[in-house]
């Protein structure tokens, strides 16, 4: 018999929506009090605000980097708090984005940062006796939980066993116990339907007679004793568990209240409980978030309205340090998740599913009931047109699922296309929430795929092509035409050429209806992917500083992990005080590639270019050295010279340093002059992104690079 439910791996994204649901539910209201919400809103019944699209933010961040600890270490219950906190250091960028950088003392997450960078260790980074109460039993202790709850479908202990390893590297006490107490409560919601259960089994791990259980205790009584009005369970809360009562910037224990209200007098239903959580106040979007994670659960899809859903559109936006992570699809979030529950539980996916939980199938496969993939629609049209993209069983070219394109009033010899956007700019967003930034999904060299068909109903003859839009110089490359036949698959690809100076932007389809005035087109599109190695340069002359606000600029097509990185007299500049300023473009699982940076050292004695970067703790640099040296680096959690040889340089003059990275062998030549071969034979990083560093206060100038996949 199967310890995974059978309805796993929908209900797993169900939670997920859940909670991204939650976040941008509760976005805009964070902080709000019960009384300025009711009298700005009165009666919440959905969505407070619209977005362009919903930027980063700390709830979602979390949950999804953390979870990469198990990819990185192991994914067995022997993974360590330790470890935990290492991939906090390697995904997490120094001091912006992804959390709130309140200040050592102030903000839970800083505070554990700055210890774990320092030597400290989790658990003790996030421990009572090295940060005391008050930091320690903030709310981040459970906002940033959700996945170990959705790895162990059925296992609240398991899931809690997780929860405190991976709390415990911020939060201790209290902080610690929510983590445990949420991710007991999602674990449980995969099999069972009633709240007052699951709810039990929240409380099962965590002490009974801490202050968590006690409140949670003491909300069930009220609830029992009054289940008519959630306000009045409110107004108890407030006066007996009150931010009042509780000091720190974000208490856990009044919010966690609230979370156990929304959940008792939810009854059920998934609109009601996130709707109540919201209209109760204080830290807004994380309480509605693990709401949404529950309920998302416990409710499956079909519980979560389409009201809710549509906004989103399988988008999720990330600010880590690595630039392809934060371009996110939800389902591809959700394969991810699932994929690792099945490992823990040492079960096989149903066999339908197997190569999306792997990824090696499609990357947009449109499998999950009503997902979307984040597509979107566009035309060539100057006369208003309207469309739609959605979900659909009607057609498929594999599994049972794809993607539907409807436009109306199409006219013929007009593009109308529907497309991933693989990078994204400050204007697509509304505000700088947690300041992102991008690296590109898709580079030149590499290639574009995808399945369309046009339908039966469809007498007006269509054409279709793979396309890629250059952002840099608003130019769309297309791919061979063909011409659709109604109730076949086409095959459209696009092997993208070697480019110079780009940035792509979109990948999709362009549908050319052949005639019509006014008409209406429709057609499917499945199974769209993207492979294939880079084969591209980049001038920093052409690329451009993205303004988010006055604190939030980023270089275009780079994250960065510390330092000053802006652009001077169209070159690339790196610099910092004291420990190594890094920047990084590309994709996490480019594996064997020629990469050549064109350097000029500034000031100070390190100018390098990185190799195989996974991470602010696991990569390579190669770079101009004191004493006329180029030195060969592996940073693993610190750097540590590898290889060295003779190497005359000085400042102001330009070197290309180029790095030939064939499996576990290194060769690195300047100016063309063969200058160091090396072989790691100790645990080499066989992936990873490339990019830009200067160390010990140097400041460092780069004119351009290329890269090209071997």
């Amino acid at each position: 018999m199967s310890s995974i439910p059978m309805d796993y791996i929908e209900k797993v994204y169900a939670g997920w929506l859940g909670k991204i649901i939650g976040v941008r539910h509760g976005g805009n209201v964070e902080g709000w009090t019960y009384e300025r919400l009711e009298r700005t809103f009165g009666e919440i019944t959905g969505y407070l605000h619209e977005f362009k699209n919903f930027a980063a933010d700390d709830d979602t961040n979390g949950p999804m980097v953390f979870l990469r600890a198990l990819e990185d270490y192991t994914y067995t219950s022997e993974i360590t708090a330790e470890q935990m906190g290492l991939t906090w250091l390697n995904y997490v960028p120094d001091g912006h984005g992804f959390f709130w950088w309140g200040g050592y003392g102030k903000s839970t997450e800083h505070t554990a940062y700055l210890n774990l960078k320092n030597g400290i260790a989790a658990p003790r980074s996030g421990s009572l006796e090295q940060n005391g109460s008050a930091v320690a039993e903030q709310i981040g202790g459970q906002i940033f939980i959700d996945a170990w709850g959705l790895i162990a479908p059925g296992n609240p202990q398991l899931a809690s066993e997780y929860a405190e390893k991976m709390a415990s590297v911020s939060h201790d006490g209290n902080g610690k116990y929510g983590g445990m107490f949420i991710a007991a409560c999602i674990a449980a919601a995969f099999t069972e339907q009633d709240i007052g259960n699951i709810i039990a089994a929240g409380l099962s791990v965590i002490p009974a007679d801490s202050e968590y259980a006690r409140i949670t205790r003491d909300v069930i009584s009220y609830y029992e004793n009054n289940p008519g009005n959630w306000r009045d369970c409110f107004r108890h809360v407030h006066e007996n568990f009150g931010y009042d009562r509780y000091p720190g910037a974000c208490h856990i224990i009044p919010n966690s209240a609230v979370i156990v209200l929304s959940l008792l007098y939810g009854a059920g239903d998934f609109s009601r409980a996130i709707n109540i959580c919201n209209m109760c106040g204080w830290d807004t979007d994380c309480n509605v978030a693990n709401v949404g994670t529950i309920m998302g659960v416990r409710s499956g899809l079909g519980g979560i309205g389409y009201s809710w859903r549509k906004p989103i559109n399988d988008f999720l936006c990330c600010s880590t340090v690595i630039g392809s992570l934060n371009i996110v699809d939800i389902p591809g979030c959700a394969a991810y998740i699932a994929n690792l529950g099945y490992k823990i539980a040492g079960e096989e996916p149903p066999a339908e599913w197997k190569a999306v939980l792997a990824g090696v199938g499609p990357r947009f496969h449109f499998e999950y009931p009503g997902s979307t993939h984040a597509f979107r629609l566009d035309s060539d049209a100057d006369w208003h047109v309207t469309g739609a993209v959605e979900h659909t069983t009607e057609a498929a070219a594999s599994g049972t699922g794809s993607l539907k394109i409807t436009f109306d009033k199409v006219r013929g010899g007009c593009g109308f296309r529907v497309y991933h956007k693989t990078y994204y700019r400050p204007d697509d967003f509304n505000d700088s929430r947690y300041d992102p930034s991008f690296s590109p999904l898709l580079y030149p060299g590499q290639s574009l795929e995808a399945k369309v068909m046009i339908p039966f109903a469809e007498t007006n003859p269509v054409k279709a092509r793979a396309y890629v839009k250059d952002g840099n110089a608003g130019i769309r490359h297309y791919g061979k035409s063909k011409t659709l036949l109604p109730g076949e698959w086409a095959d459209v690809r696009l092997d993208i050429p070697f480019m110079s100076g780009v940035c792509l932007e979109e990948a999709g389809v362009e549908l050319i209806p052949m005639h019509g005035w006014d008409s209406t087109l429709s057609a499917y599109v499945d199974d769209v992917h993207f492979s294939g190695k880079p084969d591209y340069e980049l001038d920093f002359a052409k690329e451009r500083l993205e303004r988010w606000n006055t604190l939030h600029i980023e270089v275009s097509q780079f994250t960065y992990l510390r330092g000053l990185w802006t652009l001077e007299d169209g070159e690339l500049s790196g610099s910092y005080y004291g420990e190594p300023a890094e920047c990084y473009t590309g994709d996490l699982h480019w594996d064997d590639y020629v990469f050549t940076g064109k350097v000029v050292p500034k000031t100070g004695g390190c100018h390098n270019i990185q190799f195989r970067v996974q991470g602010a703790i696991r990569s390579y640099a190669a770079g101009l050295a004191p004493e006329n040296q180029i030195v060969l680096y592996k940073n693993d959690n610190g750097y540590t010279q590898l290889a060295a040889a003779d190497c005359v340089w000085r400042t102001e003059e330009t070197y290309s340093i180029t790095v030939e990275a064939n499996g576990n062998r290194f060769k690195i030549s300047v100016n063309g002059e063969p200058k160091i071969e090396y072989s790691d034979n100790d645990q080499p990083y066989l992936t990873g992104q490339i990019g830009f560093s200067s160390f010990h206060g140097s400041h460092s100038h780069f004119k351009g690079f290329s890269v090209k996949g071997i």
